[in-house]
């Protein structure tokens, strides 16, 4: 199950262009038994997901939750403390429900402030430590500046840019099927 904002509900563009089709496009050539669920909301918050993930997982019973929450909370200043605690309450809820967790990290763009910037970085490596889960550790990675891969506004990733996000996200869920920590429950 994807649980993630915008970035992950193909904002900008037809679901089959974004890149939680084309990882399940991935996921069917390689493993054809598991398929994914995008539980995804444009605009969401650490918090947002807080308060509706136990009806996700009740609903969807995942064994893996890529969980892509943070941006938005970061893009609006909230204390670095909440985000963190938001996060971490998704991750302990997961865990709680015997699904193994993906996190995704995110950056801020430099004009928030280097301090904040950092902080904000440094949650998602904290809760990957602390919650022992696996990390992307940044969604975006290998974006730069390459206009190409942002639609106007600046922050959502155009069609062009899904293929990569596939691929930084590819490269660590691999590792999880690899271990075999994936059993028998076909959900994602």
């Amino acid at each position: 199950m994807v649980f993630g904002d915008s970035l992950s509900a193909s904002y900008g563009m037809s679901t089959e262009a974004g890149w939680v089709t084309l990882l399940e496009q991935r996921l069917q050539s390689k493993y054809a038994d598991y398929h994914i669920i995008n539980a995804s909301i444009s605009g969401e918050t650490a918090l947002g997901g807080r308060n509706r993930i136990r009806q996700a997982l009740e609903t969807h019973r995942p064994q893996i939750v890529i969980l892509e929450l943070g941006a938005n909370d970061g893009l609006r200043g909230a204390s670095i403390k909440s985000i963190y605690e938001n996060l971490a309450a998704i991750i302990e809820r997961c865990q709680q429900n015997n699904a193994l967790v993906l996190l995704a990290g995110m950056r801020l763009p430099p004009n928030y402030g280097m301090t904040y910037t950092q902080k904000f970085q440094a949650i998602f490596t904290q809760l990957a430590e602390n919650y022992q889960v696996k990390l992307i550790p940044f969604l975006l990675d290998g974006f730069g500046d390459k206009h190409e891969f942002f639609q106007a506004d600046g922050i959502h990733p155009t069609e062009v840019a899904q293929k990569k996000i596939v691929e930084n996200v590819w490269e660590v869920l691999q590792t999880m099927f690899k271990t075999e920590q994936v059993a028998t429950n076909p959900d994602i």
